[in-house]
């Protein structure tokens, strides 16, 4: 009984994903608009555990991150029928491959609506918001630390309805590590990554 016991607890757990499928993902303050979204189930063990949306990364060999996406019940309390449901796009999963652990990641100024993380390594680079929703920034976050390696206030932002409507998605490069932010109404702006620490790319070009 034993034997059958411990070897149950140390078989490896199965991580797949299901088909992608297209549903609607409803934009602007009346959220009279919509535009398409792709999920696919997450499973353990044939367990469906979360939805995600768009494409994983790959951290290590162990560690991979897929973006979360759920509904929500968008009814009233007043409203008697049956729940609402409305896909949203959520936080960051870090997902551990041999034990199928899976953790939200806590990214300083994230915004599930408008920030479009760009992953290289264990880094990630992304426009955030406020909490207020007024201030634009440039942010890069390293998994395991509560402080963001960068922030940096580009301008206000433009509480627009589309989720691109701010920034574009940030570029990498390698050796040395450098991210450019693309703001549609700032300059872009490139930053070097040392360890722990950024500081502003010494690129030739005036624009950068």
């Amino acid at each position: 009984m034993f034997t059958g016991l411990a070897s149950a607890a140390g078989k490896p757990k199965v991580i797949t994903f299901g088909k992608p499928m297209t549903v609607k993902l409803f934009l602007g303050p009346t959220e009279d608009k919509t535009m398409d979204m792709k999920v696919r189930g997450l499973y353990v063990d044939g367990a469906l555990k979360e939805f995600t949306t768009g494409e994983t990364h790959d951290i290590t060999d162990r560690l991979f991150v897929a973006r979360k996406a759920y509904r929500l019940n968008d009814n009233l309390p007043e409203d008697t029928k049956s729940p609402h449901w409305k896909w949203q796009r959520g936080a960051w999963l870090l997902v551990d491959r041999t034990n199928a652990h899976i953790t939200t990641i806590k990214l300083p100024e994230f915004d599930p609506f408008y920030s479009s993380v760009s992953w290289y390594r264990d880094y990630a680079a992304y426009c955030g918001i406020s909490d207020n929703g007024e201030t634009l920034y440039a942010v890069v976050a390293q998994i395991g630390r509560k402080k963001a390696v960068l922030r940096k206030e580009l301008g206000p932002a433009s509480q627009a309805d589309s989720p691109d409507a701010d920034c574009d998605a940030p570029q990498w490069e390698r050796s040395p590590s450098k991210v450019t932010f693309f703001p549609k109404k700032y300059p872009k702006a490139s930053y070097t990554v040392f360890g722990h620490a950024t500081d502003i790319a010494t690129d030739s070009n005036d624009d950068e």
